[in-house]
């Protein structure tokens, strides 16, 4: 396979728990035996087996370390800098290694100020069968869910700063939401309470469907807060494309955007 080929792709056939590793300066292959390790980092060999962040003086010359054992590679953060791994989870020295799944898992070594650099990992599992080209295949829709007109919205209310791509949304107040819903639809009967309950409904209902994000709360732990779950449903309805930007033609008799401060902020 070309070197420049990224390890998302796939991977020609191997034994199953074969390690693929790559970055922009190298690649590997190491098959599953117990006790072995790979270690990469700013450095060089036999320090390291994998080079990452070569240029980069706030990588470790030792940054991180994948060792197989119990059938599984097990990744351990060795360096100064977080390492990140999909769906924003970070590692830090503490933190206790952590197995890796079968297919492919790209990490992040934390660098200089915004730069990371990549480590593509893969394990080979017993039914990989190469890069599959799927150009003619049917493209696989995302996963939507269905909410009635009143419920979209209000969503798209309180959500109108996550359907613009703000950089760090929040929702909307539920006063503010409040008012705005009055001006739109004076018959609704909007009011706060309201606004409460159909969030309320709609997050009861979308729990346990596969939804991405937490939606009620863990009470043996008493947590997220009310507004960490608003936040998910909202972030989850617009990642899935439940919720588009065309949905904010719905806010176009509504008054100018609001100045009130995003709900949970100071």
């Amino acid at each position: 396979m070309p070197f420049s080929t990224s390890l998302a792709r796939g991977v020609a056939p191997t034994a199953p728990g074969t390690l693929h590793a790559r970055t922009v300066t190298g690649d590997l292959r190491i098959p599953p035996s117990p006790g072995r390790t790979v270690r990469f980092g700013r450095g060089e060999r036999p320090d390291v087996d994998l080079e990452v962040g070569v240029d980069d003086l706030r990588v470790s010359r030792r940054h991180g370390e994948l060792t197989f054992r119990q059938d599984r590679w097990w990744l351990r953060n060795t360096g100064r800098q977080l390492v990140r791994l999909p769906r924003g989870r970070w590692m830090h020295t503490t933190t206790e290694p952590v197995p890796l799944t079968t297919g492919y898992t790209p990490l992040f070594v934390k660098g200089s100020g915004y730069r990371e650099h990549l480590v593509e990992l893969y394990v080979a599992d017993y039914d990989d069968q190469g890069p599959v080209s799927r150009r003619r295949a049917d493209t696989l829709r995302p996963q939507t869910w269905a909410l009635d007109d009143d419920e979209r919205l209000l969503l798209v209310v309180l959500g109108q700063r996550y359907l613009l791509y703000e950089e760090d949304p929040r929702p909307l107040t539920y006063s503010m939401a409040a008012r705005q819903l009055v001006h739109l639809h004076p018959d609704g009967n909007w009011n706060e309470r309201r606004i409460e309950y159909r969030i309320e409904a709609v997050r009861r209902r979308l729990h346990g469907t596969g939804f991405k994000y937490a939606l009620m709360h863990d009470r043996s732990e008493e947590r997220p807060s009310d507004n960490s779950l608003l936040h998910n449903l909202l972030k989850g309805l617009v990642e899935s494309t439940t919720l588009v930007p065309p949905d904010l033609v719905l806010l176009d008799d509504a008054p100018d955007g609001p100045d009130e401060t995003p709900a949970g902020q100071p």
